[in-house]
């Protein structure tokens, strides 16, 4: 993390970064150990592991708007701290529950579940947090700063957790995660949020109207949905898809899967460290547009494939969807940030998040057009996917931006720009 002057950034700010790390690597060592438990431990099979993550992701979709409207309504570090506190506590009972052996699928699942609510929480309300802690001109920076960790979390966490169910067991995996998300509630403790001035209550499905149409009727704002929702969707179908298609059309072992979809974190890696650079360099529309242009580029390799069956094509794909969608990231929640007033931003930053629900839909195009036609016209299908979330973008204002729009304060009128 040594690309980002941590001296230009303050104290404050950096404790939220470093609570952001442990946090996203309490997350990911958990995710990742939770269905090598199920499986090794429970004995289940495929279906049970498929509901197992299917509890593990829901809470995106069932939360994200309640924490969207707590983050605008209450302090956001407190309620941070206190969504990590329930993490830790939920992964504190996985760990007892594995050393009594009374762990089953119901309590694993539903303990999961509980350590993802804290999740979401952290998710939505970090955003909304970040533009009260730097300046402006640091934004990019900061964001940079928070997607990295989160890259190296996502990019390291998964091997972690498996490494450590493979060495030292399941119950100290869990241990070391709660251990890490513990920290995180330490960091969040000791931050130093600015006071907020107060905002009027409303009914909550007013405030929540209100978050989401101020998304769906800003020019701005709107193609980044619309944009970020098909990518999802052709994203997740390619990955849906991709480990069958790699084995019996690539040729490629356990192994050689493994170091290609690696190259999905390398990229993401990659273009965190790079960031803040770019972003200097080029101008803030053209960084917009980079990224789904990249995801369409990547798709286009991966379809390649299917004429010249080689990983290294595959490899190239994958580290072009890492790379590109970060700079996408970074550069669209600074925009976020920029033009929304800052009593919306926990709202606005959960409709964000609720372009997630398009992952399943990704899937289950995979799985349908998969079994009937094929992996091949899958890929074919994701290529069409990523080339419309590429005209989408481009043909919106966001591209045309020069540079990082001025901030909005919460007098300003919500208006469509």
């Amino acid at each position: 993390m040594s690309s980002i002057n941590d001296t230009t950034l303050p104290s404050t700010f950096n404790r939220l970064a470093w609570s952001n790390l442990t946090a996203q690597s309490a997350e990911q060592i958990a995710l990742a150990a939770a269905p090598i438990v199920a499986v090794l431990l429970l004995g289940v099979g495929e279906g049970q592991t498929g509901l197992l993550q299917t509890a593990l992701t829901l809470p995106f979709v069932l939360f994200a708007i309640p924490a969207g409207l707590l983050a605008d309504r209450a302090s956001r570090r407190l309620l941070m701290a206190g969504a990590e506190a329930l993490r830790t506590l939920a992964l504190l009972a996985i760990l007892a529950l594995l050393w009594l052996n009374l762990m089953t699928l119901p309590l694993l699942a539903g303990l999961g579940f509980t350590a993802v609510c804290g999740t979401v929480v952290y998710s939505v309300a970090a955003p909304a947090l970040v533009p009260s802690l730097v300046t402006p001109q640091l934004l990019p920076a900061a964001n940079a700063r928070i997607e990295l960790a989160r890259t190296v979390a996502f990019a390291s966490g998964p091997a972690l957790g498996g490494a450590l169910v493979g060495w030292v067991g399941a119950a100290p995996a869990f241990g070391f995660a709660a251990a890490m998300s513990a920290i995180a509630v330490v960091l969040l403790s000791g931050l130093v949020e600015p006071v907020r001035a107060p905002t009027p209550r409303r009914h909550p499905l007013q405030e929540i109207r209100e978050g989401a149409g101020f998304v769906m009727h800003h020019a701005l704002l709107r193609p980044v949905f619309v944009t970020q929702f098909i990518f999802n969707t052709g994203s997740f179908l390619l990955l849906a898809v991709f480990v069958p298609y790699a084995v019996h059309h690539l040729g490629l072992s356990a192994t050689g899967v493994g170091v290609v979809l690696g190259m999905y974190g390398v990229g993401m890696v990659v273009g965190a460290l790079l960031a803040t650079r770019v972003m200097r360099r080029l101008p803030f529309g053209t960084v917009i547009g980079l990224g789904p242009v990249t995801g369409f580029v990547a798709a286009g390799v991966m379809a390649l494939t299917t004429i010249i069956p080689t990983p290294l094509l595959a490899g190239l794909g994958f580290f072009l969807l890492g790379v590109g969608p970060i700079l996408w990231v970074i550069s669209t929640t600074t925009l976020r940030q920029s033009v929304t007033p800052p009593r919306l931003l926990g709202r606005v930053s959960a409709i964000n998040i609720m372009s997630y629900a398009a992952r399943p839909l990704g899937s289950a195009f995979g799985a349908i057009v998969g079994g009937l036609f094929g992996a091949e016209v899958c890929l074919y299908l994701a290529l069409a996917i990523f080339a419309a979330q590429a005209v989408v973008i481009l043909m919106s204002p966001a591209v045309g931006l020069d540079r990082q729009p001025e901030m909005v304060s919460d007098a300003a009128p919500l208006r469509a720009c």
